[in-house]
Parts: C-alpha cells; structure tokens; sequence
C-alpha cells in the first residue's frame, strides 16, 4: 500500500537516511544545522515550506519538499517543488509519480497558481518522469550564492 502524507516528528530518522542520499546524489555536504533547521522547518506550519513523504508498506521511501511563495504575475501563491527524492531501491513504482500528483492536487485544493520545479539537464531517470506532466521550458538559471 502506498500512501503520500505530511511529514510528521517520528520521520525524523527515514527522512534523514533519505535526505542524506539525496545530498550524496547532488555531491553536497550541508552542515548538520542546515539538516535540523529543513526538518525543524518542515514541521512548522508557520513555515512556508511542505515537507511530503511517500510510505510503502509503512516505510518511509521518499519525500518531496516544495516552498510556497508569491508572485508577481498571479494572485494566488505558487508552489516551487524544490526537493524530491525516492530511495534508490524503490524506484520504478511510482513513488516519485505519486508524489508529485500529490502536490498538484494539494495546490488544486488550495488554490496555488502554479507549480514549478528544476533539475540537472543530465538527470535522465528524474526528466522522463518530469516530462510525464510537462515538457521542459526554455528558462535557462542564473545563481549567485550571496
């Protein structure tokens, strides 16, 4: 059985295991605080941040972790899909499908403008599910680290 939820405390330890692959993935070390303040933020429902897991059979499998934000162009808020991340031994299930229907459905009943997201132009695997919902744009990123 599958079931996408919020995330809750008591997926502090699956979500770090999984947290920790997505950082190993994108080559990245964060430091411990930057892990504590994520989840601690994921928690908060004074954040503008959802924090999503997908659980199979009881397990947590992965997550997905989106910020809510204005915008300039629409009323309604937009939904910026920042992280997702499904334990490499459960991929090709559905998982990372699941939840990123999840989200749509969730900004359907909330009313969100849109919802976005990116990744590395070399993620094959994450772009052919990508591309199940919407093609690629042709925005190309700019990121100056502050």
């Amino acid at each position: 059985m599958t079931i996408v939820r919020d995330i809750s405390e008591q997926d502090a330890q699956a979500w770090r295991a999984l947290w920790a692959g997505y950082n190993a993935f994108y080559e990245t070390v964060l430091p411990p605080d930057v892990t504590a303040h994520t989840f601690n933020g994921l928690l908060d429902p004074s954040a503008p941040m959802i924090g999503r897991v997908v659980e199979v059979d009881g397990r947590v499998a992965g997550f997905s972790i989106s910020i809510l934000h204005a915008c300039s162009w629409s009323i309604a808020p937009v939904c910026y899909l920042e992280d997702l991340f499904v334990d490499p031994a459960c991929r090709r299930k559905g998982l990372g499908k699941a939840l990123i229907e999840d989200l749509v459905e969730l900004g359907r009943e909330k009313g969100w403008s849109r919802l976005y997201w990116h990744t590395k132009a070399g993620n094959a695997q994450a772009r052919r599910l990508y591309d199940l919902f919407v093609p690629a744009d042709d925005f190309v990123r700019y990121r100056l680290k502050l």
